[in-house]
């Protein structure tokens, strides 16, 4: 491809280091017959070596001049091109199984998570780079600063792994900020389960509205003392000292008391 200037409104930072290009690839291990769709190809540091390796591979580009590149590039029938914002793609209508990778804009990682989650029941995995910060709240465990609504929300429906750290120095441009690999894998199974999920996320992100206080004043409203007694919650912790079963407790609660069920079963 040509070369591009990268553009700061899309969070542009081109991947061009053979040795991580390589270990992702090995971390994705992609194969003849797979699903797969790449969000922000970019200048094909990726996408090269997995049209390579696929029958057909499906990229979310929203930049109209690589898209016109990737269309010089690849014949139709090995690349599918959707142009337009991954935040607006319907990843569920490629179909099940599907493998998504990706060098995620900085700019908009938490909220294509956030869209991730909505199509899990489709989705075989996710390997997708993100800023380092990003990954570390996806895979935090509770108790810690970095532990937060993300992880919450991450963590209820994906296995969350960090692979491998990416240094600023491997993008060109080089970023600001560190970066990093990580896996998702939906959950094959999940023993706490919120009853309305929309209720469960509402919960989640009123606990950690604000960080500093406690669950007794974040979920005044929704929970009293005796509420927080039955389910055996201290009302004096923090959000982030409750594991997501905690919230899914929460969320269940709510919805039986809403639905005048028992509540306290």
């Amino acid at each position: 491809m040509k070369p591009h200037r990268p553009r700061k409104r899309f969070g542009q930072h081109f991947l061009a280091d053979d040795a991580v290009i390589a270990a992702i690839l090995d971390a994705i291990a992609p194969r003849h017959g797979e699903r797969m769709v790449e969000i922000g190809p970019g200048l094909g540091a990726l996408t090269r070596p997995l049209v390579s390796r696929l029958d057909c591979l499906h990229v979310i580009e929203i930049d109209r001049d690589i898209v016109a590149e990737l269309r010089r590039a690849y014949p139709a029938g090995n690349v599918v091109i959707h142009e337009g914002d991954a935040l607006d793609f319907d990843f569920g209508a490629l179909g099940p199984d599907l493998r998504v990778v990706g060098n995620l804009p900085y700019n908009i990682s938490t909220p294509l998570l956030f869209h991730l989650t909505g199509s899990s029941a489709t989705i075989r995995d996710v390997h997708v780079m993100l800023q380092r910060e990003v990954v570390e709240r996806m895979v935090a465990p509770p108790s810690g600063s970095a532990y937060g609504r993300l992880s919450v929300m991450l963590q209820y429906r994906f296995e969350v792994e960090r692979l491998l750290e990416v240094p600023a120095e491997a993008f060109r441009p080089p970023p600001k900020v560190e970066s990093a690999v990580v896996r998702m894998r939906p959950l094959a199974r999940q023993a706490d389960r919120a009853h309305d999920e929309q209720l469960f996320g509402s919960v989640v992100a009123s606990a950690f509205a604000q960080r500093r206080k406690t669950l007794r004043n974040t979920l005044r409203g929704r929970f009293d003392a005796g509420d927080f007694a039955r389910l055996g919650i201290d009302p004096g912790l923090r959000a982030q000292d409750l594991a997501v079963s905690d919230f899914v407790r929460l969320a269940n609660y709510a919805a039986a008391r809403r639905d005048g069920e028992d509540a306290a079963a």
